[in-house]
């Protein structure tokens, strides 16, 4: 999706701003962007992983079609999840970006790459991959649930989540 055309998520909490009902989620105010894009938008995949990021090198290699994949990492920065070469194939394979719960390396490559990438903070280590995660399933970031096929938008201003395209 063409950057221009993606609402802000500035304005899409101003449309929400009295809506109690929880459908637009903030996550909170601590992700950093490291891609080479800093707004995108797309509908939401995701993996839940801890310390193995081979499900998230499965999915950056599959189809994204414009989708945002969503890896929750448990807000642990203890290894990344993502790095520059897994970026590439995100953005290679149609991605719109990957927001991690978690620690990404790599950054001037990730910066270099035609994709958004957001997470908490970079840390060189590498996962140790050991076959495990899950795909597709509800994620908790922050106490805030979301599922696959949300839709979320990333931009300067923060990160938010919708059960359907604005």
């Amino acid at each position: 999706m063409n950057a221009d055309a993606i609402p802000s998520t500035c304005d899409l909490c101003d449309a929400h701003k009295s809506d109690s009902s929880g459908a637009l989620r903030v996550l909170p105010p601590v992700f950093h962007h490291y891609g080479g894009q800093t707004r995108f938008a797309g509908l939401v995949s995701t993996v839940q992983c801890l310390d193995d990021n081979s499900r998230v090198k499965e999915a950056v290699n599959t189809p994204g079609e414009g989708r945002v994949l969503l890896v929750d990492a448990g807000g642990t920065v203890r290894r990344s999840m993502v790095g520059g070469l897994l970026a590439e194939a995100a953005a290679k394979n149609g991605w719109a970006g990957v927001v991690v719960w978690g620690a990404v390396r790599d950054k001037a490559e990730l910066a270099a790459a035609p994709v958004g990438v957001a997470a908490l903070a970079l840390t060189p280590m590498p996962t140790d991959r050991k076959d495990q995660g899950l795909r597709d399933v509800p994620v908790q970031i922050d106490g805030l649930l979301i599922r696959p096929g949300e839709y979320l938008v990333a931009d300067e201003d923060g990160i938010v989540v919708l059960p359907a395209r604005p």
